[in-house]
């Protein structure tokens, strides 16, 4: 293996020769100068793989050094060292991207964590990472196998997440595989549970978590009842915890997170269902009978979601909240500029809603669009994909405005989803509900063990098509596929993001409480 070839410049460095020894004992190669001007040529015409560099030195200072060593190759890490503990001098270094800022005089051991740091940093932590999962992959094991309530699933899901996002960036494939197989079994135990709990959820006065058409009542009126200050509700469509996990940061630069309450999507995981029940407060079925003008069943023709600010004012006007409000759907970008543009406007509001529409869109363009199947082609591209749109959408600019007029920032989703691997045949008659995830309908048949069939859907809160209809739930990463032009089917949909039946990624989702920095 070559030896790591060290760059030190200081202008007393005949000081530093005990430094060097050490370091050349530990088989590093130090090479050094003890001015700005040499340093910069030698490491122009030599390739290091870190600088030590004094930071006062006469002549070139330390830090006219950096921006030059910087713009010959930038991605060098460089180790500042001073004697000066004056902020400023930090801050600049900082904002020149060094990798280290030592302060004078440094020991051996200091100068040998930086380098580990700098240079062993991405092995020495897979490592880790890989030892620490090996011993929490048993201890979660176990714990599923005694899973037995609502609050314990999530606690199961959000550590799965945690360990997904720290073995995403570790070269161990074996360890993300063994991850992906103890995801699978949870799906699987998870479906399990769904089944036997979900019915009773809708029992009045019953032991449940928070749902869809619960959440608003629970979780957001006792914000908005607190008056401190304004309120930004912002509902991603189908956004998963772990995508929310992946922007966190972003939001984190403006804002401080307060409350994290990740709650249950309805039946089916799907727009119309649980988005509508988000707004209205209400079931399927208590739609279908109290607003029989702006709910639409699956067959029907026509958008399924086009009354949510309707459904939200009566909701208001049903919990007794008389407050200025508006409610914003968007659904491009020009509308999203719009939006960030005119937001000053709505400083006097007690509530701002918007709905964006882009993850839905998205998941979507990956099963009709080649170019978005390559972009996210697993579910840590998918991750990348969502932080990449969010750090660049008009959504992030009035994030950004609602913070400096100093609103309380609520963001949710109304259902997450689930990248789908295996097919399970279904037929049924002209009728029948088109999504995969979930069908609706009459003489539906089907292989049992792949789906949670619901015969009477009153009993979770469900409206019928008609008197004999059923519903039934795909579960673990199942999509239904017809019988008639099955091949086909299945080669278009296997491996695309869909949502409406049961798993961890489209039920378990993020409700976030922020307050401004």
């Amino acid at each position: 293996m070559d030896k790591i070839k060290i760059l030190w410049v200081d202008d007393e460095i005949d000081l530093l020769k005990p430094h060097i020894l050490f370091l050349e004992k530990k088989n590093y190669e130090v090479t050094t100068c003890n001015n700005g001007r040499d340093a910069v040529d030698v490491f122009g015409e030599n390739n290091f793989d870190i600088v030590f560099l004094d930071e006062n030195m006469p002549g070139m200072s330390g830090l006219e050094t950096l921006s030059e060593i910087k713009e010959i190759k930038s991605a060098t890490p460089v180790v500042m060292i001073t004697k000066s503990e004056e902020e400023y001098i930090m801050e600049e270094a900082i904002g020149s991207k060094i990798a280290d800022y030592l302060i004078k005089p440094v020991n051996p051991n200091q100068i040998l964590l930086s380098l580990k740091k700098n240079l062993d940093h991405s092995r020495l932590i897979s490592e880790k990472t890989t030892l620490d999962y090996q011993k929490e992959f048993r201890k979660i094991a176990m714990e599923m196998a005694m899973v037995n309530s609502f609050e314990e699933w999530i606690e199961i899901y959000k550590k799965l997440i945690f360990w997904e996002l720290e073995l995403e960036n570790i070269e161990d494939q074996s360890m993300i595989e063994i991850l992906e197989s103890q995801k699978v079994e949870a799906n699987s135990q998870f479906g399990k549970f769904i089944e036997r709990n979900y019915e009773d959820w809708f029992v009045p006065k019953a032991e449940k978590p928070v749902l869809s058409h619960n959440l608003f009542r629970e979780l957001v009126v006792p914000e908005l009842k607190k008056k401190e200050r304004p309120v930004l509700f912002v509902v991603i469509d189908n956004l998963r915890y772990d995508q929310w996990k992946a922007f966190e940061a972003t939001v984190s630069n403006h804002y401080k997170l307060e409350k994290e309450v990740p709650y249950y999507a309805i039946l089916p995981t799907a727009t119309q269902y649980a988005r509508n029940a988000i707004f209205s407060g209400l079931t399927p079925l208590e739609m279908e009978k109290q607003f029989p003008q702006y709910w639409k069943n699956d067959v029907e023709d026509g958008g399924k979601n086009l009354y949510e600010a309707e459904f939200l004012s009566a909701q208001l006007k049903r919990l007794g909240l008389n407050i200025k409000e508006d409610y914003f759907k968007i659904t491009n970008l020009a509308s999203g500029k719009k939006l960030a543009e005119s937001f000053k406007g709505l400083k006097d509001n007690d509530l701002v809603t918007v709905v964006y529409n882009f993850v839905d869109m998205l998941s979507h363009a990956k099963t009709e669009m080649d170019v978005v199947k390559e972009l996210a082609a697993d579910d840590k591209a998918y991750r990348s994909l969502t932080a990449s749109w969010f750090k660049n959408s008009p959504l992030l600019e009035i994030i950004q405005q609602a913070q400096k007029m100093n609103f309380k920032l609520i963001l949710t989703t109304d259902h997450g989803t689930i990248n789908v691997k295996n097919p399970s045949k279904v037929i049924g008659d002209k009728n029948t509900s088109l999504n995969l995830r979930y069908k609706t309908g009459r003489s539906l048949t089907y292989e049992d063990k792949d789906v949670y069939a619901v015969r009477d859907p009153k009993a979770i809160g469900l409206p019928s098509i008609n008197m004999s209809s059923s519903y039934i739930f795909a579960k673990n990463d199942y999509f239904l596929a017809y019988v008639n032009n099955y091949n086909h089917y299945v080669s278009y949909y296997r491996n695309s993001y869909q949502h409406g039946g049961i798993s961890l990624e489209e039920m378990i989702i993020p409700f976030l409480v922020f307050n401004p920095k």
